[in-house]
Order: C-alpha cells, then structure tokens, then sequence
C-alpha cells in the first residue's frame, strides 16, 4: 500500500521544502491519535516535532474534534468582510485576556506568513496614515518569518531566497542581542531611527535558524531601546507561542512589551490552518477614520475560519488546563536532565533549550549548515526506529506534543544517544 501511494503521490503531488527528484522518503500517514503518526502498512512513528510546530495537545484530540464538528453543523463559513460570529469573537476576546495588556485588537489571516505580511502593513501604513516617511524594516539577522514576499524579506537571505533577491525590499539586519552586541545594535538604530517604520524578531527562539536562542533580559533590554526612539515592534510568536518557552507566550519573559504580535501553528492546536495578528489601540486608531483610504486593505476568502476558530478555541480550552501546564512544566524538566547527559557526549558541540524546545548541534568536522548531508542520514535513522526527527542540517531538536509521556521522551532520548554512536 505505502509504494501504491507513493507513485501516486509523486504523480500529482509537489511537496514542500522537498527535493522532488531526490525525496526517498515520502511516507503516506493514514491515521494519527495523540503523539503517533501511522503509516499506510500500519508502521507507527512518534511525531516528535510536533507535525512541523503545530500539534499542542496530540493529534485528533477528541475534546477539538467534538467542538469542530458541532461548529461544522452550524456555520462553516461566512465572509469576514460586513459579518461576525460567535467563534471570531470568543477567540479574540479570550486570547487577548491572555496577552500584553497593551494588545486591544485582532486581525485574521490564515496563517503564519499572512499573519507577518499584516503586521508589517499595519507598521508601514501606520507612518502612511500619519504623513510620516518610514518605510525601512529593522530584523535580525537568520531570521525566518515565513515564504511570502514581506516575510521573505525580513528574514535571513541564502538559497531559498536568492532567485528573488532583487525582488525582496530593503531590511536593516542586526545581530541577535548579547550583553556584548549591545551598544553596536544601538548604533544601528540610531543610524536609521528616523527611517524604520518597525522592527520584526522572533522572540528568544530563532526556530529555522537552528533553533539559536537569546536571553529575555538583553531583548527586553534591545526592545526597550526600541521604544525610546520610537521603532514599533512586531512580535513573530507563531512558532514560540502557547507554552512551547516554558510559559504561555515568549512575551510572558520579557519586560516590555510589542506593538504588533503574530500567531499561527499552535493555534489551532494543529488542528487546522489560521493566523492571526494583534495590535495597539495606537495602531488601529491611525486606520480609524471617515477617509476610507486609511482602511487596511487586506483579507483572505477564509479570514476568522469559524471552524478554524472554533478549534483554536477548544485548543485554548485545553492548554489553560492545570494538567496541560503540569505537562508542560514535566517536559521542561526532562529535557533539562536530557540536556545535562547530552553535553558529555563527544559528538555533541553544544545543546540548547528554550522550555519545551530542545536542540542539540551535531559535530560533523564542518561547520553548521541546513544542507549538512547528516540530515539525510539522520532522519532515515530516526524513521526507521519509529521516530520522527526533521533535523535541521547537523541539528536535531525535539519539540514533542504536551501529552508525550515520560516513557515515550525517555524512548527518543535514547534512541538519540544509540544515533551519536551509530550514525
């Protein structure tokens, strides 16, 4: 069944990220319920990244199953433009009770790098709307926001993004803060302060990168920075956000607060597609007006899902949990005793971890690259012992679903040591 598929699939389908002509392993998955993913002959794997980030709470969970379905019944979808309903509402309301105080409104998309396109016009057009030229964008450097052209252009330039490089608007690229880097980032900022519009960072995580990570204190420390030369800020939380940093939002570590979030992948608890973007009173009140060309002109067929924010909801619903906390709060813990055995290994150069977020850079005798050919190497050997591992070039990092048992971290973990001295 698994080869019938496969020609099938190569038949028709372009995936994602992939190499068609080299991809060896495309595996069709027919079913999925917690933190397994079975295949067409029925072989299981523990899906320990999280299906690509997204998977919170396990996959078909019944309780997000059950409130689609009823939702599914009732209205599927209606324009967002002219209309509302129940779901949209609930959503925003609920999760901007968990934000930044300083968050007051809820723009819908449908997913990650729509959600990063929005909160870049709204910075831009905010400066529009105002009379004010600012059109430059401040990143960081090894950035990834997402395959759009705006997200492509605030995120860090190599392969992926060379065939549309002239294509790709100017970006004022600093480094990640240190204690060290601080005062040449100030420099930067102050070099073009009267020119950037905003500011857009993934917050402690740099996720694609390598899973690279920063301290809250020296970002607290940039954004505050920020905020005295008057740089909005955008916060990229789609990957970091609900409890993957050890607490709900990457915002929840740190002492100021953005302008701008975004939010997509865990969501929905991974159950469907949907972004979405926060803002300030300040913001919107630059679009609210009687002249109708202030307006945000921007929106998508399926804007506010009602089953997408119904899942996201139900996703919410079960992430506030004290037995969802208490699980994330166990992860943590694991991974830190993982962490510890992990950085006495020979081949291991340095491990990270960032709460429920776990990497480990692989020694390899070349220096780190995405397109480090141990990928190849290291995926087939975690697929073949069930496991699910997407390495980033010489990184393998674990980002496993809250329900993950202490049995089933302990399996990976092991299978993790059996790969360091076999691969």
């Amino acid at each position: 069944m698994n080869n019938e598929l496969r020609l099938r699939d190569k038949a028709v389908n372009w995936h994602p990220y992939t190499q068609m002509k080299t991809a060896e392993h495309i595996i069709p998955i027919v079913s999925a319920k917690g933190v397994y993913l079975t295949d067409s002959d029925g072989k299981s794997y523990i899906d320990a990244v999280s299906s690509w980030w997204v998977t919170l709470h396990g996959h078909s969970h019944p309780y997000i199953a059950q409130k689609v379905s009823e939702q599914l019944s009732t209205l599927e979808q209606v324009i967002f433009a002219g209309f509302t309903h129940k779901p949209a509402i609930e959503l925003s309301e609920r999760l901007l009770a968990l934000l930044p105080n300083n968050q007051q409104k809820v723009f819908y998309t449908d997913n990650g790098s729509t959600a990063i396109e929005v909160g870049l016009k709204m910075c831009i057009q905010y400066w529009f709307n105002k009379k004010q030229k600012r059109s430059k964008v401040l990143a960081f450097k090894n950035a990834y926001h997402g395959d759009t052209f705006g997200a492509m252009s605030v995120s860090g330039r190599g392969i992926w993004t060379d065939p549309f490089g002239a294509m790709l608007f100017e970006v004022i690229f600093i480094d990640v803060p240190t204690k060290e880097n601080f005062e040449a980032n100030k420099r930067i900022i102050d070099q073009h302060a009267d020119d950037i519009a905003c500011f857009v960072y993934e917050p402690l995580v740099q996720g694609a990168a390598g899973m690279l990570m920063h301290e809250s204190e020296c970002l607290s420390e940039l954004m505050t920075y920020c905020r005295s030369k008057n740089v909005l800020m955008i916060q990229d939380e789609i990957f970091v956000g609900f409890g993957r940093t050890g607490k709900l939002f990457a915002a929840d570590h740190l002492t100021e607060k953005p302008d701008v979030m975004c939010f997509s992948k865990g969501l929905t608890g991974g159950t469907m597609p949907l972004g979405l973007t926060t803002c300030t009173n300040e913001i919107y009140d630059a679009f609210y007006s009687e002249e109708k060309d202030k307006a945000l002109f921007h929106g998508h067929s399926f804007t506010a899902s009602p089953l997408a924010c119904t899942a996201a909801v139900a996703s919410l619903d079960l992430l506030l949990r004290p037995e969802t906390q208490d699980d994330i709060a166990r992860i943590v813990a694991q991974h830190k005793a993982f962490a510890d055995k992990l950085q006495l290994h020979e081949k291991v150069k340095c491990v990270r971890q960032t709460g429920t977020i776990l990497a480990l850079e692989w020694k390899t005798g070349n220096t780190t690259s995405y397109f480090d050919d141990i990928h190849d190497r290291l995926y087939a050997y975690f697929l073949n012992k069930g496991i699910l591992l997407r390495p980033l070039g010489n990184i393998i990092y674990l980002l496993p679903p809250y329900c993950v048992t202490n049995e089933e971290l302990n399996h990976i973990y092991t299978t993790i040591f059996q790969a360091l001295d076999e691969v």
